[in-house]
């Protein structure tokens, strides 16, 4: 196999500790002789995730940001150095199994599968259950349904779909972006991912243009890979929410009018909010929950009144 052919892989970084290296030992480990290169780029982390990092066979880039410059971002600094026929945006807290790599570049080698352009496989978590990791185009029917809790007596009027066991291979609208395998060619042809997201919803928006330029994204049951989830994020609960608000709002104002852009605000503001709020105080019954929750629907509304936020 010509490096060509093979895959790189892109990483970013920010405070993962020893799940950066646990998830490089699994490519040593597992996938060897289907990777090219692996570029780490590490978005100004304050621990010491890549400062002790083990030998490896495989070629090892790290790219190290002064700042964090955003997840979308630093996942464009690490795809401008591939140069194979795939690239893989894996996440640091996930681990890949035996033949994980070799079973999705062979389904996706094959000619019948040419119009696939982004693949995804089921993700385990700690208990060794299959996540929930596909989703459909964002819309005003299931946003709101996901605001009002309506998603939970029915799965399927929501976002992410939770009604099917992801046990089977289909196409879908958008694989998580934890294991987000592209072709090198179809990521130079949307130019990457929108920058303008910082974080959360930069993969919905890629696997749309996608979709748009003819190009399917499918999630494939021949391999499984491993992920923990919510590693980095977790740090900064008001931050997530905050992210992942004004993301929304920048999607929406990205690909439908401006009407449905301030009825998903209003929705935001006015039903989530409060069901966020009763859930943490009278549910959870967490005082640091209320209060981060607090303090990301400030940030939120701040941003609201500054253009470049949009």
């Amino acid at each position: 196999m010509k490096d060509i052919d093979k895959v790189d892989i892109v990483i970013v970084n920010w405070n993962s500790g020893l799940f950066l290296t646990d998830c490089l030992d699994s490519l040593q480990n597992k996938a060897l002789n289907d990777i090219n290169q692996v570029i780490v780029v590490d978005n100004n982390s304050s621990d010491d995730s890549i400062q002790s990092l083990n030998t490896y066979d495989f070629s090892l880039k790290i790219v190290k940001n002064l700042s964090n410059k955003g997840f979308g971002s630093a996942c464009n600094q690490g795809a401008r150095l591939c140069k194979s026929k795939y690239i893989l945006f894996l996440n640091p807290d996930a681990r890949i199994y035996e033949n994980t790599l070799s079973s999705c570049l062979d389904f996706l080698d094959d000619e019948k599968n040419a119009s696939v352009g982004i693949l995804g496989v089921p993700l385990e978590d700690t208990n060794g259950n299959i996540a929930r990791c596909c989703a459909r185009y964002p819309s005003i029917f299931n946003m709101v349904s996901s605001a009002m809790g309506l998603d939970k007596l029915i799965p399927s009027s929501g976002a992410l779909m939770k009604e099917w066991d992801h046990l089977t291979t289909r196409e879908v609208d958008q694989v998580i972006g934890a294991f987000f395998l592209v072709r090198g060619d179809v990521y130079k042809k949307l130019n990457g991912f929108d920058e303008r997201f910082f974080v959360y919803y930069e993969e919905v928006d890629f696997s749309y243009r996608a979709k748009k330029k003819g190009y399917k994204s499918v999630y494939y049951s021949g391999a499984r890979a491993f992920h923990y989830g919510g590693v980095s994020s977790s740090k900064a609960i008001a931050n997530r929410l905050f992210f992942s608000l004004r993301s929304r709002v920048q999607y929406f104002y990205k690909h439908f009018n401006v009407a449905s852009t301030l009825f998903i605000i209003l929705t935001t503001l006015f039903i989530e909010f409060p069901a966020r709020l009763i859930h943490a105080i009278f549910i959870i019954k967490s005082y640091t929950l209320t209060m981060e929750t607090l303090k990301g629907y400030r940030m939120f509304l701040v941003s609201l009144f500054r253009p470049h936020s949009r």
